[in-house]
């Protein structure tokens, strides 16, 4: 199986179009429609549905896919190994994580990473779901919350225990909860559909429900409001870092249980044929919390 043929599907996966593959891989129009079927035929399948305005992979062709990167990535990976005095890193990566994480944490490593790789490429999106990230092809997926049982390869960024927060002027005004009791009666900010925040007491998982004039969907606006003073939240660590070096918000510690000990994951979908790419990425983030 030729690798060209490999790199050009997976191009016209990336761009949605044959003649942007084209022009992203300097070859001709036709060149690349040819060396697509070339390929189709080998395999016996058709991997990509064509018409005059627009492709899409056939299911045949979503199969195929993570199988494509895979082989063109291990091509990648064994040039590097035997490359000597090589420090940049250069491809694309797809990455996945939470937006306000992202916006606050990972868009300062981006930038330091791209101005330091001209020849690297970066696609963020931001998501809040847990995504298929194989089938979608993406690379390094950011989570927060506890994992789940998955084939995918964890990779432990840094510690990231949820937390209690609030203003100091909301604390002078309402005092300091103590205890579960004393903070059930708090105007507590929530995530949308999020009714519970968890603790943790003798290694077992207790949660208590919680009310407040405010929700969001985004930490970023529960982050703000809290800040104002209007009630607690229940964040993590790396969600309100700066504030608490600030003292723009303080850490509420209860006496009868703790909260949850999360952590930053970089979810991979494999640990076979890592580009170098993806480790810089993951270096330079593990390194921006030191």
């Amino acid at each position: 199986m030729d690798l060209l043929d490999i790199k050009i599907f997976l191009t016209i996966c990336e761009t949605n179009s044959l003649s942007q593959a084209a022009k992203r891989l300097d070859l001709s129009p036709m060149n690349v429609s040819r060396r697509l079927s070339s390929l189709e035929n080998e395999l016996g399948v058709r991997l990509l549905q064509r018409t005059t305005r627009s492709v899409s992979l056939t299911v045949e062709g979503s199969d195929f896919y993570p199988y494509a990167k895979t082989m063109l990535e291990a091509e990648e990976t064994s040039k590097n190994m035997f490359s000597t005095g090589l420090s940049k890193a250069s491809g694309l990566i797809r990455i996945t994580a939470p937006s306000g994480f992202a916006n606050r944490n990972i868009i300062p490593v981006i930038s330091k990473l791209l101005k330091e790789n001209p020849k690297l490429r970066i696609d963020l999106q931001f998501s809040e779901n847990i995504l298929d990230i194989i089938s979608q092809g993406i690379d390094i997926a950011i989570r927060l919350a506890p994992l789940r049982d998955s084939n995918l390869i964890a990779n432990k960024v840094i510690d990231n225990p949820r937390i209690l927060v609030a203003s100091p002027s909301y604390l002078d005004e309402h005092s300091t909860p103590k205890n579960l009791k004393e903070l059930a009666e708090h105007n507590c900010l929530k995530l949308t559909n999020v009714p519970y925040w968890f603790f943790e007491k003798n290694n077992q998982q207790s949660s208590l429900r919680i009310e407040g004039s405010f929700s969001s969907n985004n930490i970023e606006g529960i982050r703000e409001l809290c800040i104002q003073g209007i009630g607690i939240a229940q964040l993590t660590l790396w969600d309100v870092k700066k504030e608490l070096d600030e003292g723009t918000l303080v850490e509420i510690i209860l006496q009868d249980v703790e909260c949850q000990n999360l952590a930053v994951w970089a979810l991979l979908p494999t640990n076979k044929y890592v580009p170098q790419r993806v480790n810089f990425f993951i270096q330079e983030l593990k390194a921006s919390f030191l």
